[in-house]
């Protein structure tokens, strides 16, 4: 009774409607047929031009989100409201935001202002919004997207996550929710203050196995505790806002969150690895954190330099903390932005080297050395791709013929759509699936697959629904499944949100 109460309530919870219960033996030509009309309905909206398309697409279930920095996918608005309830004050210079409090107005110095005039002065909000995001922005000579990008978080990152994390985690999965999403996994760098001196005071040792036992003798550890209370403050904040303990919850706590450990990898090589490895202890302890991630241009000096010593960071802390899941950044490359040796093997090593279960972007996988041989590998070993058309597009100017993205699937590798940094590009994830059936024409049932494979790939744990036949005799989505399907999904996060996902997809076409 228990798992179908358990069942039940994560069904009703996405749907706040029970799907009607159909037998085994029926259901596969009535979810066939549902399948085609919506299909149809698809082609349809994308017949009539954008506006239809995206009307039809923000009603479709997508599943989850897998490659999302938390910070990047706030919207500039709010940077602004929180910087001006804190009382920071901007750099007129640089249009960013000052790590300091004040008392007053004049209290911000020389060549800054408050951040609370530009709430009454529409040039000074407007100029902030710009620079905290790619609105408006049109690419000049020693000005690249690429720079602008990467150069919005320095502008805003003063706003404190202590005071304002739950605020994030409320506006992301509000607008997940609006989007009928049920899963983030929001990439995070927590406080490591210690672990960085750490690393400063003991310098750097090519002995990982060294290295790593005096880290944690002279008490690495130390920033977990902080880590977790941020975590747990912000995640209660959130739930506090969206009243999810009332009659009146709103839709976005139905979200489902999970977050990966970010390691920045743009900085010296002990400093990687002391992060690295109180990510990996992290995500040991606190079920909340479910991987490692190294974020930061891939392009970067630092980063380009190390690489295959931090491919082989991660090969020796993933031995020792097998459970930790391991999603990178790799290919986030083009022709161009370094030189061709350094287009060849990024996305090889993180897979063969660093155990990679899933690459974010990949965009240079045709550049890589035999990239034939390469795919074929990701697709037998079922290494994903989280793919963000409209951030390659800013970023490193690949759209269209030149995205990779039809050659993904082609060779048979699994792909998911994401939106990388919501916020700084001005999307959602509905965006990102209008762009993908514009851009390279992709049906309704790919698009139906690649947001089965945001939750099949997903770090959640437990066995996937479509890896067991516990549920094989019984119709995807249904409310009242066999008792063996019941006990299944009981053990099983993943196949329960995915579960859910098949409700949601029934309710879909049943109407469409």
């Amino acid at each position: 009774m228990q798992a179908c109460s358990l069942l039940r309530c994560a069904l009703i919870g996405a749907l706040s409607i029970c799907a009607t219960h159909v037998s085994a033996q029926g259901a596969p030509k009535l979810a066939d047929a549902a399948e085609a009309r919506t299909a149809r309905a698809f082609d349809a909206a994308r017949q009539q031009g954008p506006l239809a398309l995206h009307a039809f697409l923000a009603a479709m279930p997508k599943g989850g989100d897998l490659h999302n920095h938390l910070s990047g996918a706030v919207y500039a608005e709010s940077w602004i409201a929180q910087a001006a309830a804190d009382g920071l004050c901007v750099d007129i210079a640089t249009s960013s935001l000052i790590d300091k409090h004040r008392v007053s107005a004049p209290n911000c110095g020389d060549g800054q202002r408050p951040a609370a005039d530009a709430l009454n002065d529409q040039h000074f909000y407007d100029t902030l919004v710009d620079v905290f995001s790619m609105r408006s922005f049109v690419p000049s000579a020693g000005n690249s997207g690429h720079d602008h990008f990467f150069d919005s978080f320095g502008r805003f990152q003063a706003v404190s996550p202590e005071r304002h994390m739950g605020d994030w985690l409320t506006e992301v999965s509000t607008r997940a929710a609006t989007q009928n999403e049920q899963y983030l996994e929001l990439m995070v760098t927590p406080p490591f203050a210690h672990a960085r001196e750490l690393a400063r005071t003991l310098g750097w040792q090519a002995d990982f196995d060294a290295m790593r036992k005096q880290l944690l003798a002279h008490g690495l550890k130390d920033d977990m505790a902080a880590d977790e209370q941020l975590l747990t403050q912000a995640l209660a904040e959130r739930k506090r806002q969206q009243h999810c303990d009332s009659a009146q919850a709103d839709p976005g706590c139905a979200v489902q969150m999970r977050f990966l450990y970010q390691v920045l990898r743009g900085a010296a090589p002990e400093r990687v690895f002391a992060q690295t490895l109180l990510g990996f202890e992290l995500a040991s302890a606190d079920p909340r954190w479910v991987g490692i991630n190294f974020v930061m241009p891939e392009d970067g000096y630092l980063s380009m330099r190390d690489y295959d010593l931090q491919m082989h960071m991660l090969q020796y802390l993933h031995r020792l903390y097998p459970k930790v899941h391991i999603s990178l950044h790799a290919g986030e490359l083009a022709p161009g932005l370094v030189p061709p040796g350094g287009l060849r093997f990024h996305i090889r090593e993180a897979i063969d080297v660093a155990h990679a279960e899933r690459i974010g972007h990949g965009v240079d996988v045709m550049y890589e050395d035999h990239p034939e041989s390469l795919l074929e590998e990701m697709a037998q070993r079922h290494v994903m791709v989280e793919i963000n058309l409209t951030s390659n597009d800013v970023i490193l100017g690949v759209r269209g013929a030149d995205h990779p993205l039809p050659i993904y699937l082609q060779h048979g590798v699994p792909v998911a759509l994401s939106t990388d940094d919501e916020g700084v590009s001005r999307i959602d994830l509905t965006h990102e699936y209008v762009r993908a059936a514009e851009d390279f024409g992709l049906s309704y049932a790919t698009l139906k697959q690649l947001a089965r494979n945001s939750l099949t790939y997903s770090f959640l744990p437990g066995e996937s629904l479509w890896a067991s036949k516990a549920c094989q005799g019984d119709a995807l989505g249904d409310s009242h499944p066999g008792a063996a399907c019941q006990r299944f999904l009981a053990g099983s996060e993943k196949a329960t949100v995915q579960w859910v996902l098949e409700s949601r997809l029934l309710a879909f076409e049943q109407v469409h």
